[in-house]
């Protein structure tokens, strides 16, 4: 089972993992990129969205109420807007420039708030120590009142590792261990650099280590997954979670956690 995808920009809506693909339960993720002025209009259905601004400026409509989100040159250029859209809802955008949008989705059967976040609203965590420190936001967590999607992204430095010590959210066994699956969605600078991703479990049903370049999605059904990347490219990923439960718990690989002491 291949968990990394690669993506080619191109215009209109790109799904690039779906639910069932990769052993993933929840989660779909696609990139939609609009040029100045193009529009689309999309209803939810049984599914709740996390639109996430990677760069552009656009007018997003949810149930009749517009709001702007950017500009953003870059992901590399300051914090995410985003948008929260629950199932059953109707929701436009509309490009204000040339705009691209990462679209995070997972099933929803529970009515939820609409909800829009611009950079002031997003969660800033300093993580790790040494070389593997790195900075995660929280952009869709205990801010927005979703049922089961968790979104965020990290920056590592370059030469850094994250996700480190390994860690894993396989179990449904609270307070040491939630369930929940993840997609990660890479970006570097500058564009031309790489990293690395390993997957593995204990018993090792699973250990895959993926070089990961600019635009690669890698799926994360279960497993411990730490990621690296190479010196002089700093590297990002936007990280997306659902589970049953929209709590989430990491849980250490006992043979590694003893860096943190």
């Amino acid at each position: 089972m291949n968990l990394c995808h690669p993506y080619a920009p191109s215009a209109g809506y790109t799904q690039i993992v779906q639910r069932g693909d990769d052993d993933l339960r929840y989660l779909s993720f696609g990139v939609l990129s609009l040029r100045s002025g193009e529009s689309i209009h999309h209803r939810t259905g049984d599914e709740e969205i996390g639109a996430i601004l990677l760069g552009g400026k656009c007018r997003i409509d949810i149930a009749g109420k517009s709001e702007a989100l950017g500009p953003r040159a870059s992901v590399f250029d300051g914090y995410a807007s985003a948008a929260y859209v629950p199932r059953r809802t109707d929701v436009s955008v509309t490009a204000l420039s040339d705009t691209e949008i990462a679209v995070c989705s997972a099933p929803s059967d529970t009515d939820t708030e609409p909800a829009v976040v611009h950079p002031n609203d997003v969660g800033i965590r300093h993580v790790g120590v040494g070389n593997w420190t790195r900075t995660v936001t929280d952009i869709i967590a205990d801010n927005v009142g979703a049922q089961r999607l968790i979104v965020g992204e990290t920056y590592n430095p370059p030469g850094n590792w994250s996700s480190s010590p390994p860690h894993r959210h396989d179990n449904d066994n609270a307070p040491v261990e939630s369930d929940m699956e993840e997609v990660y969605f890479f970006r570097m600078n500058p564009s031309q650099g790489f990293g690395v991703q390993r997957i593995y479990d204990a018993g090792r049903r699973l250990d895959v280590t993926y070089t990961v370049q600019q635009n690669d999605t890698v799926s994360i059904p279960y497993g411990y997954h730490p990621v690296a990347a190479a010196p002089g490219y700093e590297l990002y990923y936007l990280w997306m979670l659902a589970g049953d439960r929209r709590k989430l718990i990491p849980y250490d690989d006992p043979q590694h956690a003893w860096v943190k002491k």
